[in-house]
């Protein structure tokens, strides 16, 4: 029997970075590559990418990389492990195609072109007798599907995001019949979708939210503004369909959006009610406002930021008004849901209305505990180790395998970097690897830690406090300064004796230190840190950056002896 294992380099415990391992044997298969757009806290960051360290270590045992759909949760993470590792990727045409554009947008330069185009009769036979194959699966977006590593052991079976939906159509329906056989010919272990494994809710079917949203865009009295995501491309068909309806002509407001729609378009992947449908701006400015839509993704997956700056009158297109309707059309991440009430309050500010759809409507491409156990049925997985959720998420899932049949000694909730064994037909946990996030800050991936970002908080919740002066070593004197600034701590003007007393006390550390016998830069600025931040909390109970400046003028001597 072949030794397998399952490693999770993202996609456990958390909403986003899908990525995982499997061995068998020698060989590696990475299994979606994915980032995860950051929450508030990581200030400055713009994604977040799993940690690669594993596979660059054994980057010759890795026979490629297998996507499941083109999101950025499952490819946008692709162009900085290819950075590293030049091994081939495989995936469906829509998503290949969309994995090349978060290529060429990342912040590393790749130059790599080994793609391989798949479908659900594609069947990949590798020399270790590993057989790949892959099934189609209803989502947000085309050509979804999920992959099936087929060993003597048995299927390991990874969904990616997936739901179920009986009136889907023909470009995004679930091939029930393949799950149905790969379940009679054994899966070993079920890595399934856990977004919405706890939802009490089943999802709402595509044909009652697109009737929604035309309902939508027919009270608005005026504009609409469509907040979504740009990959997501059902719910972008939907929009078309209904502007379309309700005689509305569409704007863009993004270059990657109208590069996501005219490859869509292209590949047969979306379709345009009317050729005239899409208007550049001219156009739309001629337009009375209730023929007007306007479609707004964002630049980096959210369009949340774009909307703020809408309602402030800052984003460089469009200003909100009254009689203006904002619809947000995806569902935003946990991690905005601060972002989101923030900026509908900013919205309701502007004079503009959000636009919503009913509470008994859920829009949601992932799948509900219905779902999940009606695949754990067509399946019948030995093992089942739920991924793409948070922990509570994953939990639900293994509570739903139970309601299965599925005993609870069979199911593992994995932390990143478990390595999960199958001996002899058996799961057992046999250690971890190197797993965590990357941060990725314009173009610097992992150059960003835990003390960067936690100045940068402190930065932007107490400012900073800089103490600037020149001294002589040789002299063992200050020559110019102390001189104090401060930006978001304090009123210079309304505190000038705490900003004197702050330069007599640089002034003391600096002349005892100068006094001593011995001299050394790390030394003397974390003595001015120390005392400046201690009488900087006693003065106002807050902890700003305290940056001592310190410049020398070591010919300070001479220069004095030749003006004698």
């Amino acid at each position: 029997m072949p030794d397998i294992k399952i490693i999770p380099l993202g996609g456990v415990r958390e909403a986003g970075k899908s990525c995982f391992i499997v061995e068998v044997d020698d060989a590696i298969f990475v299994l979606d590559c994915g980032l995860m757009y950051p929450d508030n806290d990581l200030l400055g960051i713009d994604v977040v990418i799993p940690d690669f360290t594993y596979l660059e270590e054994n980057k010759d045992r890795i026979e490629g990389i297998f996507l499941t759909h083109g999101h950025a949760d499952a490819v946008g993470a692709l162009p900085y492990l290819l950075e590293k590792i030049q091994v081939p990727v495989f995936g469906t045409d829509l998503t290949i195609e969309l994995a090349k554009i978060y290529a060429e947008e990342a912040s590393v330069d790749v130059k790599f072109n080994n793609y391989h185009v798949v479908d659900s009769e594609t069947e990949i036979a590798f020399d270790n007798g590993v057989q790949i194959s892959f099934i189609r699966m209803t989502h947000s977006i085309p050509d979804a599907v999920a992959i099936v590593l087929t060993t003597q052991a048995g299927s390991i079976v990874y969904t990616g995001d997936f739901k179920f939906d009986q009136s889907a159509k023909p470009m995004y329906q679930t091939d029930f019949g393949r799950l149905t056989d790969v379940g009679e010919q054994g899966v070993l272990a079920l890595l399934a979708d856990s977004r919405e494994a706890e939802s009490p809710v089943e999802n709402s079917t595509e044909y009652l939210i697109r009737d929604e949203i035309v309902n939508i865009f027919l009270n608005a009295p005026g504009r609409v503004i469509v907040a979504s995501i740009a990959s997501n491309i059902h719910r972008l068909q939907q929009i078309l369909e209904a502007a379309h309806e309700t005689r509305r002509k569409v704007y863009l407001t993004g270059r990657k959006l109208e590069r996501i729609i005219d490859t869509a378009l292209k590949m047969d992947r979306l379709t345009l009610p009317d050729k005239d449908l899409i208007v550049d701006k001219k156009e739309i400015e001629k337009l009375p406002d209730n023929e007007v839509l306007i479609l707004e993704t964002g630049a980096m997956g959210e369009p949340t930021h774009a909307l703020q700056q809408m309602a402030k009158g800052r984003h460089k297109d469009v200003t909100l008004k009254q009689g203006d309707y904002v619809y947000f059309a995806t569902t935003p991440n946990i991690a905005m849901e601060t972002v989101l009430a923030q900026t509908k309050d900013l919205i309701y500010q502007a004079e503009a209305e959000v636009a919503a759809l009913p509470s008994h409507i859920k829009q949601s491409g992932h799948a509900t505990p219905n779902d999940l156990k009606l695949l754990m049925n067509l399946l019948k997985p030995t093992y089942i180790i739920p991924v793409l959720g948070d922990f509570n998420k994953l939990l639900a899932q293994t509570n739903l395998s139970k309601e299965v049949g599925i005993p609870v000694r069979n199911t593992y909730v994995a932390t990143n970097g478990d390595i999960i064994s199958f001996v002899d037909g058996k799961m057992r946990i046999s250690g971890e690897v190197t797993a965590g996030n990357v941060l990725v800050d314009g173009s610097g991936v992992g150059d960003i830690g835990n003390i960067v970002l936690k100045d940068r908080r402190i930065l932007s919740e107490d400012g900073i406090f800089v103490a600037v002066l020149t001294i002589s070593r040789r002299d063992k004197v200050i020559l110019t300064g102390p001189r104090v600034m401060s930006r978001g701590f304090v009123f210079m003007k309304a505190s000038g004796d705490m900003l004197k007393e702050s330069q007599n006390l640089v002034k003391e550390v600096v002349e005892t230190y100068l006094a001593g016998p011995d001299f050394d830069w790390g030394e003397l600025k974390q003595k001015i840190r120390e005392t400046l931040s201690r009488y900087l909390f006693e003065q106002t109970r807050r902890r700003p950056v305290v940056l001592p400046v310190i410049m020398e003028a070591s010919n300070y001597r001479r220069q004095n002896r030749d003006k004698k």
